[in-house]
């Protein structure tokens, strides 16, 4: 009866300490298989997503673009989530991903990822001159009102001498010398009349 009782005693015990082993495994394997850390990088962000961590220790998380701290050392608990946007690049960058676990280092992650240039969506500027909206100067003259090849209209009559004296007075085809002729006349006149009653008056004392 004792040996029976042994026999089944020894299988117990393996079997005891094959479970619990299994279980210490388990246990070991679980917080491995939990710790997710995940991220994406495109060409203007980085999205950080670290689930199921341990939250009775300090955990870190850093990301960097190319050796810059983008995010500097920053702790969390069981989880982070944030979007970062990267800075403005012309060529690929270099983006790193380190995550510190504070239940042990197998637990932490450090991985690096690019980041393309965005496609910009406006060409780029041209060396060729855009046209202007002001049309060129041609070399053409402009047309004038008069017609090609008619003679230019002559130019403002010359005014004529006014037909009236400055005194308001009409002329009337005599010259200004007019009334000193006819003053001249009258006298002569006068002087033939004298010389002709003196030569009477002498006739008549010769005949007396």
């Amino acid at each position: 009866m004792k040996v029976t009782t042994r026999a089944w005693k020894r299988p117990g015990a393996l079997i005891a300490g094959t479970a619990a082993g299994l279980v210490g495994m388990g246990l070991f394997a679980t917080p491995a298989a939990a710790h997710t850390p995940v991220w994406t990088v495109t060409c203007s962000e980085v999205t950080v997503d670290l689930k199921a961590y341990e939250d009775s220790v300090t955990n870190t998380v850093t990301v960097t673009v190319d050796g810059k701290d983008l995010l500097p050392a920053k702790e969390f608990g069981s989880s982070f989530h944030e979007t970062l946007k990267l800075p403005d690049h012309k060529a690929e960058v270099q983006v790193r991903l380190v995550v510190k676990a504070g239940d042990g280092e197998r637990f932490s992650h450090d991985e690096t990822k690019t980041a393309p240039v965005c496609e910009s969506g406006t060409p780029e500027p041209s060396d060729t001159p855009e046209p202007s909206d002001t049309p060129e100067p041609s070399d053409t003259p402009e047309s004038s009102g008069t017609p090609t090849g008619e003679p230019p209209s002559s130019a403002a009559p010359v005014p004529t001498p006014s037909e009236t004296t400055p005194g308001g007075l009409a002329e009337t085809g005599g010259s200004s010398a007019t009334p000193v002729i006819a003053g001249a006349a009258a006298l002569a006149v006068l002087a033939g009349g004298g010389i002709l009653v003196v030569t009477r008056k002498r006739r008549a004392g010769a005949r007396d």
